[in-house]
This record gives structure tokens, sequence and C-alpha cells, in this order.
């Protein structure tokens, strides 16, 4: 990796950590690559699908 290349990742990884919280997620085998199939045929990250979902659950259920 060029310096470049390696200066942005350490960039963003630095404003992703003060940004960001993390929340490892474990499903059943094949059901990664279930979600991420259904994510990218809306147009979405798999990350965006499930923060969408939650939030819908979150308005229709507190």
């Amino acid at each position: 990796m060029d310096i470049k290349g390696s200066a942005r990742t350490r960039a963003n990884n630095k404003y992703n950590a003060k940004a960001y919280d993390r929340v490892a997620l474990m499903v059943k085998k094949g059901k990664k690559e279930e979600l991420k199939a259904i994510a990218e045929s809306l147009g979405e990250s798999l990350n965006t699908f499930i923060n969408k979902a939650i939030e819908e659950r979150i308005e229709r259920e507190v």
C-alpha cells in the first residue's frame, strides 16, 4: 500500500473510532449473504440496511 493510502486509512479509522460505536452482530451461517443481497437489491449497504431495520422497529414499538 502506498503512503497516501495508508495515511487515508489511518485518518478514516481515527474518525470512525471517535464518531461511531461498534456492535457485533451474529447471524446463522448463510444469513449474512442473504441479508447483503437484499440490501444490495435496495441500493444499500448491509450496515445501512441493518440500521434502518433497527430504527423502523424502534419507531413501531417504542
